[in-house]
């Protein structure tokens, strides 16, 4: 029969084992260590639910953040882990333990001592991530229930760029980038057609949806066919919103360090345009 054997027992919820096919591992799971030692052996088929890290790299980070933070908490990431990954139905990588472990931790110590942080995406992280946020405002539901602390919905943005990277193996400092990017180009958007492009809108959403499909084709180098001729027709037809479309495309070209296919230009020209249509109607209604 397959088991564990007990190497060191670092809390109730996380032990470090030999484990009979990865060797040394960090092992997390509910009540796992309580009432261990060492040299102890675990069967395999007792533990109804268990993580177990296998990256080197992870597990010293993972070991250090255990001995750190409240076994409750750890207790309740578990949890919440367990959930994304039941209603996911996707692997996580297994670096989540250690991206949301410390950022929750960290979260709900501010929170006891009455600081909070905006979170400048959260429209956007909404809009491009509506599983991902789903799944992160039922664990901020499970906090408050599991622990009584109630997170600002700022976090619920937070943690689903944290579930994200783990569910498409994405570094989170990339994910935090494009959304960056999304949002001042947004910006730079309003501000040059002299508009505002409300939250919880469909406009909105369609931009966002846009940009965001706009930048994963290019960091995938994926090539988009545009005919010359619709190019020259946006072009003199559309002059204004051409310029802005370029604008844009040299922006992503420069944060994203990848050429961007000028057809790109042309199916951008063509959504935003009609931003400019739908300002211009709202213009001559004012004026009747």
């Amino acid at each position: 029969m397959s088991s564990l054997l007990v190497a060191k027992v670092l809390n109730n919820n996380v032990i470090i084992a030999d484990h009979p096919q990865y060797e040394e591992v960090v092992v997390i799971g509910k009540g796992i260590g309580f009432n261990r030692k060492a040299r102890d052996v675990i069967p395999l088929d007792v533990v109804e639910k268990m993580f177990i890290l296998t990256n080197e790299q992870e597990q010293e980070q993972y070991k250090q953040l255990a001995v750190q933070i409240d076994e409750r908490i750890i207790e309740v990431i578990n949890e919440i882990i367990y959930y994304i990954n039941s209603e996911s139905k996707t692997p996580l990588n297994e670096h989540i333990h250690i991206a949301l472990t410390d950022h929750i931790a960290f979260a709900i110590k501010r929170a006891e001592q009455g600081m909070t942080i905006q979170n400048p995406f959260l429209y956007e992280t909404r809009e491009m991530y509506p599983l991902e946020y789903k799944l992160a405002a039922h664990a901020l539901e499970i906090i408050h229930d599991k622990l009584g602390v109630a997170l600002e919905e700022d976090e619920i943005g937070f943690v689903a760029l944290h579930i994200y990277s783990a569910l498409t193996d994405q570094h989170i400092t990339a994910i935090k980038a494009d959304s960056r990017l999304i949002a001042d180009m947004v910006k730079v958007i309003e501000d040059s057609l002299k508009i505002s492009i409300t939250g919880d809108t469909l406009d909105y959403s369609r931009l966002l949806t846009h940009l965001r499909f706009a930048i994963e084709r290019i960091r995938r180098g994926e090539k988009v066919a545009a005919t010359h001729r619709l190019e020259e027709m946006l072009k003199m037809e559309y002059p204004e919103v051409y310029s802005l479309s370029w604008k844009l495309t040299k922006m992503m070209e420069k944060r994203l360090r990848r050429p961007v296919y000028k057809a790109e230009v042309s199916y951008l020209t063509m959504h935003l345009q009609r931003f400019v249509e739908k300002r211009e109607e709202e213009e001559e209604s004012t004026q009747e």
